[in-house]
C-alpha cells in the first residue's frame, strides 16, 4: 500500500491508499489544504483537530450543494425530456461535480486526519 505524503494547514501527514489512488489522495489533500488556509486567514491559530474537522465540514457543505445542484438538474433534465418526448430531441446536460473516487479519497484523508488529531490530543 503506498504511502504518500500530503500537506494540510502547514503540517505534513504520511498517508496510505490504495495503489492507483495517489493522485485522488493529493487532489483530495490540496482541498482540505485549501480549505485550512481559509480557516487559518479567517480565523488564525487554532488546534490540529479543530482545523481539520472545520475544513472537513466546509468540504462536506461545498459538496452537499453540488449535489444538490446535480439533482436539480436532474430533475429539470428528466422533465425536458418528458415535455419533449416526441416533438423535439433535448440534448443531454452535464453537471461536473467531484468523482466518487476523489469523494472516497476525502473521506479516507479525513478518517486518517481525525485518526492522527486524536492521537495528537491524546499526546
Amino acid at each position: 500500500m503506498p504511502e504518500v505524503s500530503i500537506e494540510i494547514g502547514g503540517r505534513s501527514f504520511e498517508v496510505a491508499c490504495q495503489e492507483g489512488e495517489e493522485k485522488y489522495l493529493q487532489a483530495a489533500a490540496a482541498l482540505l489544504d485549501g480549505e485550512a488556509s481559509v480557516l487559518a486567514q479567517q480565523i488564525g491559530r487554532m488546534p490540529e483537530a479543530r482545523m481539520l474537522l472545520m475544513a472537513g465540514l466546509m468540504l462536506a457543505d461545498k459538496t452537499a450543494g453540488l449535489e444538490e445542484r446535480l439533482e436539480k438538474a436532474e430533475q429539470e433534465l428528466h422533465d425536458l425530456r418528458k415535455a419533449g418526448a416526441g416533438t423535439t430531441q433535448v440534448r443531454e446536460v452535464r453537471v461536473e461535480v467531484v468523482p466518487p473516487s476523489v469523494q472516497a479519497a476525502m473521506g479516507y484523508a479525513a478518517q486518517k486526519a481525525e485518526e492522527i488529531a486524536d492521537k495528537l490530543e491524546a499526546s
